[in-house]
């Protein structure tokens, strides 16, 4: 008898489950005529089924070889260029920057002209980059500098109480803080890039540091939530004071002194027991136009700063990132357009850039700022 040629894989399972089936019949047949016939007939029909059986096994083992010989015959087949392609065509919509399929679909609705009316909420993630000081980390140059005024606790340099009777280690920081010392980083010239584009409606940031206005962002375009060196005022009588002058008498170590009431100046930062910038107000009729929420760098833990990510409505996508979730995104129950991506910033900003082809943009906004 002529071999036939090997059966597909297909093929040969099918053959595979009519066999069994032919097995089990055949052993079921087999085990009835032994309990009902005793008789030397019957034993030979027995010894016949047997033969039977063990006739299909050898049939069934020439096909699995077969099966087996012709698929390893086709995996040694397989170039390194098809299985380039076969791994390919296993992930169609990933791109090689973007791994999370939600934010690739963000940013193709930004590409589309999905969102006008992007707002930014940044925090002090976004100038890490920048070589921002943390004066609340021990070991850090600033934070070692300051032990020096006895602070009680880090943030007491930011308590207007504290502040009244023991100006200095703010003034001190404030040396560090001003800006014209640290330059704007890819985050921030990112946002930048979205006002360039008309998508941005606005900036609101937590951060003191002037970055974004540094990287070109128009002042109408930013809240700066915890407050501005931009300008300057009282502690007492909130008189305004020249920015620039009072600048000057911190960098020469001296306390400016307002000409009214002779209280303590200041620039006009935030300082716990103050009441935000009437510019806050705002973020009650921005939030609820935007058709997009990007979050970055910021612990969500500071209110109402905090609150401002539950006005936007409840069917627009919300993106944060960020090292770690934070806020609402830190819950189990997400809205449904929730995406975080996490890690750095810098890292997940560039990502973004490449896939929406603005690399060249970015780059040249960085050479020549505005």
């Amino acid at each position: 008898m002529a071999c036939s040629k090997p059966l597909s894989p297909k093929a040969a399972t099918c053959a595979d489950h009519w066999l069994d089936s032919e097995m089990e019949g055949s052993a079921t047949t087999t085990v009835c005529q032994s309990a009902t016939h005793k008789t030397r007939e019957a034993k030979k029909a027995d010894d016949s089924d047997k033969l039977h059986l063990d006739d299909l096994k050898e049939k069934k083992n020439r096909r699995l070889s077969g099966v087996a010989m012709q698929t390893r015959a086709r995996k040694r087949q397989l170039s390194k260029s098809v299985v380039a392609k076969i791994i390919s065509a296993m992930e169609p919509n990933k791109s090689p920057g973007i791994r999370n399929k939600d934010l690739a679909n963000i940013l193709n609705l930004i590409q589309k002209n999905g969102c006008k009316d992007i707002i930014v909420m940044a925090g002090a993630g976004i100038s890490t980059a920048s070589g921002i000081p943390d004066f609340r980390t021990p070991g850090s140059g600033l934070y070692d500098n300051l032990q020096k005024y006895d602070i009680p606790y880090p943030e007491a340099i930011f308590d207007i109480d504290y502040f009244t009777s023991n100006p200095n280690p703010f003034y001190h920081l404030a040396k560090e803080l001003y800006p014209g010392k640290y330059k704007p980083n890819l985050v921030h010239y990112f946002v930048k890039l979205l006002h360039d584009k008309g998508l941005l409606l606005r900036c609101y940031t937590q951060n003191i540091d002037g970055l974004e206005r540094l990287a070109g962002i128009p002042a109408d375009k930013i809240v700066e939530v915890h407050g501005t060196f931009s300008s300057a005022s009282c502690s007492l009588c909130y008189t305004p004071f020249p920015p620039d002058k009072a600048k000057e008498l911190i960098f020469s170590g001296i306390s400016p002194i307002c000409n009214i009431c002779s209280g303590l100046v200041k620039p006009d930062i935030v300082f716990f027991g103050e009441d935000l910038p009437d510019t806050f107000k705002q973020g009650y009729q921005d939030f609820p136009k935007a058709d997009l929420l990007i979050i970055m760098g910021t612990s969500l833990k500071i209110y109402p700063f905090a609150d401002l990510v539950n006005i936007v409505r409840p069917n627009i996508p919300r993106l944060l990132i960020n090292k770690e979730k934070v806020g609402p995104f830190a819950k189990k129950r997400l809205r449904k357009k929730d995406v975080a991506e996490l890690g750095d910033l810098c890292d997940i900003t560039g990502r973004m850039v490449r896939e929406l082809s603005w690399q060249g943009e970015l780059e040249k906004l960085m050479e020549f700022p505005s």
